[in-house]
């Protein structure tokens, strides 16, 4: 589906903090683990916004705060008009319906003592989406169309199915509250390379058959790649990068877009042969203890006397294409 100008989600100065917490008798507060620090971004109906960052960056808690699965130390998180985080859960419930999330493992995101019928019909008689047995029953075979698989599934348990099919009927629980956005966690970092693209492809048709807007959380830019309309770059609690998908990969501004970039490896040996390495140095800091000015400053290859001082202004320095970098 193509995107259009409406947005859908605007998330604004995200933070999420989660305390650390010491004493041997009463337990307070000593410091904080500074998760998500400063984050804002919008999604257009329709696109797919394609989050990216190394593992422990903040991505995956973005996707929960937005959910209000974490509530947001500060900031705001805004779906179709509708401020959330001031929200009580009976109001979010209703929210929900139109807000759904694929998680990443889908060895553990299923019930293992319900069947895969009683999974998807137990949210469509939940929310009196579909009140009457009989029809239930048919939507949970509609569901399972749509996403590939036979109905005769129905019966089966999770550990009777292949980690695709598991998968797919996590796919089909989300599609069952009829949603407008779903953010995909990583939904295909736990399989085999071979059903990752048979996954993806059915992202995209689902997308374009029922207009879905999609939060796409990954660590592996060659998969966001193939299925985002924008992409933004995360690094320690901070966008560093956000452009057009294309824009991105042809011309990174961002040292540690352009060191990710450079990690991809390049099928025809005479390309990787001759193109750039940039190694990093040192290893991610700690995200309790952040460094000063830029957070990528201690292992950035470009990084001058100012960067240790000097917070980076999230600007766009071209249009539709913005960075946090002074030397950019």
């Amino acid at each position: 589906m193509t995107a259009t100008s409406t947005i859908i989600l605007q998330v604004q100065n995200l933070v999420k903090h989660f305390p650390i917490l010491g004493g041997r008798v009463f337990a307070r507060s000593i410091g904080a683990v500074r998760a998500v620090d400063g984050v804002s971004f919008s999604v257009h109906q329709g696109e797919t916004f394609g989050l990216v960052g190394e593992s422990g960056c903040g991505k995956t808690t973005i996707g929960r705060c937005i959910l209000q699965l974490e509530r947001p130390t500060a900031g705001q998180v805004v779906f179709a008009g509708q401020e959330l985080t001031n929200l009580t859960e009976a109001r979010l419930r209703v929210i929900r319906r139109k807000m759904q999330v694929i998680f990443q493992d889908p060895y553990s995101s299923l019930n293992p003592r319900m069947t895969v019928g009683q999974m998807l019909a137990e949210p469509l008689q939940v929310h009196g989406i579909v009140p009457r047995r009989a029809e239930r029953r048919q939507r949970v075979a509609e569901l399972l169309a749509d996403v590939g698989l036979p109905s005769a599934l129905t019966e089966r348990y999770p550990h009777e199915l292949s980690g695709g099919q598991r998968q797919r009927v996590g796919i089909a629980r989300a599609l069952a509250m009829q949603p407008s956005f779903i953010v995909c966690d990583e939904p295909v970092s736990a399989l085999d390379v071979s059903i990752q693209a048979q996954i993806m492809n059915l992202l995209d048709d689902l997308q374009e058959r029922y207009g879905l807007t999609y939060l796409f959380v990954a660590h592996d830019l060659s998969v966001v790649r193939h299925i985002s309309d924008r992409v933004a770059v995360m690094y320690l609690g901070k966008l560093v990068e956000l452009a057009d998908w294309r824009l991105l990969y042809e011309e990174p501004l961002h040292p540690y877009t352009k060191a990710l970039l450079a990690a991809v490896p390049i099928p025809d040996p005479e390309v990787e042969a001759h193109r750039e390495r940039i190694i990093l140095r040192g290893e991610v800091p700690s995200p309790s203890n952040p460094p000063a000015g830029c957070v990528f400053h201690p292992r950035c290859p470009m990084a001058i006397a100012d960067c240790s001082r000097i917070v980076p202004e999230f600007r766009e320095v071209k249009p539709g294409h913005w960075a946090a970098c002074i030397r950019v």
